[in-house]
């Protein structure tokens, strides 16, 4: 299946199937005595809570096959809100039996509870601290590097626990069968963790990169260059992202997203165009060639090679999200594609402009139209100034809408200016594509 949106519209029904399967395995054996409407209610909200918990492992396993279909972004942000309906379920089961059965609430005294009631205690306090911690991980100043790690053994925990806490329990889960498929569905999420946080950083090991160079670019940006050391590289589609793990072992979880900046048909080096804003960023240029490093990748569907019948490309960037629009243009040029591209992008000043030379050199290889819009121009400047609206884009972006694929990559709220001037201009929405810069 060649078509993006009937392959994404599968995941989504493969999703729902899968999150009502376990409710549906359980009720094809005759039920026990029954125990009321909302008791069955509360249980029936336990499982399904319990299967969305587990189907958030597969959601952030970077499986290549779903990913392709929505991009990472996509993934993660749907990821954080099924995660708090999952929490909301989770919660909801034992509240309903409290109000219901009031007598339950003597499975709270946690010394005297069976050890059923204990399980499901701990699984809840493990899922709380993991929701609490990821929503208001940057209030609470936690490093991304032990939140992640912890992250991951509170999910285990919750998940573990609180299927222990269902075997425990019986009824519906009394049957032979019914504990192997559960355990099965289980069994498949925990190891998609330890095949993304063990597995998979193992086989990395095996291809390492080396440091080539490390080349400061205008606006506090830097060029990091890696080579293969033993091994063929990869190809990728412009405008896509790899996670960098460097100078350490992969098995160490400290890895950051970056845009590639360079032709994503060589095998041989790869670049990224990072820029100093936080403590890692900010260390890229005391990295000495020969630091080794690995590659998780490539990701993403920010990508003009999934347009191959478009009449061009509107690429529009803000200070280093000229990242991935600079792969797609070497990228095009080294092809010797004769589209016209449409280049709008935005910076503090004339001299933040990133790869400014490379885009103007660009020119004799592409038909290639570049409108550069500093905050203030430089003296004697003509053209563009301020920030990029609906008017300056209306000067700009050509007649036919709809002849052109729009690529955004800027600061949140530039993108957010932008994505809702280009619908007010009539861009259809099917056209417009953006990149994320958070993905942390």
């Amino acid at each position: 299946m060649h078509n993006p949106i009937a392959l994404a519209a599968l995941w989504i029904l493969a999703y729902m199937v899968i999150c009502l399967l376990p409710l549906g395995v359980v009720l094809l054996h005759p039920a026990p005595d029954p125990r009321g409407f909302w008791t069955e209610f509360s249980v029936a909200l336990g499982f399904i809570g319990l299967a969305l918990m587990a189907l958030q492992f597969v959601l952030a396993a970077r499986v290549n096959r779903i990913e392709a279909s929505y991009g990472i972004d996509i993934l993660l942000l749907f990821h954080r809100y099924t995660s708090v309906v999952a929490f909301g379920l989770v919660i909801i089961h034992p509240l309903i039996l409290f109000v219901t059965r009031p007598e339950t609430l003597d499975l709270l005294n946690f010394p005297e509870a069976p050890w059923r009631a204990r399980l499901a205690v701990i699984s809840t306090l493990a899922f709380c601290l993991m929701v609490v911690t990821t929503i208001w991980r940057k209030s609470l100043r936690i490093p991304y590097e032990p939140w992640r790690a912890a992250h991951s053994v509170l999910a285990v925990v919750a998940v573990g626990l609180g299927f222990g806490h269902g075997i425990g329990v019986g009824f519906y889960l009394g049957q032979f069968w019914t504990i192997v498929l559960w355990s099965g569905f289980i069994a498949i999420a925990l190891w998609l963790i330890l095949y993304v946080r063990l597995v998979k950083p193992w086989m990395m090991t095996k291809k390492p990169y080396l440091v080539e160079e490390v080349k400061p670019q205008r606006g506090d940006v830097w060029t990091l260059a890696l080579r293969p050391m033993g091994h063929d590289g990869f190809t990728f589609d412009p405008g896509q992202f790899s996670w960098l793990t460097l100078g350490i072992t992969p098995l160490s979880m400290r890895e950051h997203p970056f845009s590639m900046s360079s032709n994503g048909d060589r095998r041989d080096r790869v670049e990224f165009g990072i820029k100093a804003l936080g403590d890692f960023t900010s260390r890229i240029k005391d990295v000495k060639p020969g630091t080794k490093a690995y590659l998780d990748g490539p990701y993403g569907v920010f990508t003009t090679e999934r347009y191959w019948d478009t009449a061009g490309f509107v690429l529009i960037a803000g200070g280093v999200g000229i990242t991935p629009m600079h792969s797609m243009l070497i990228t095009a040029a080294e092809r010797q594609d004769d589209r016209p591209f449409l280049l709008i992008y935005s910076a503090q000043s004339w001299d933040d402009f990133t790869y400014r030379e490379d885009l103007e050199a660009f020119k004799d290889k592409l038909d290639l139209t570049i409108i550069y819009v500093p905050r203030e121009g430089p003296e004697g400047w003509q053209g563009e100034t301020g920030y990029v609206d609906k008017a300056l884009l209306e000067r700009h972006i050509p007649h036919h809408r709809g002849s052109r694929q729009y690529f955004i990559c800027a600061a949140p709220v530039m993108m957010d200016v932008v994505e809702r001037a280009l619908f007010e201009l009539d861009v259809p929405v099917t056209h417009v594509h953006m990149e994320h810069f958070n993905l942390a």
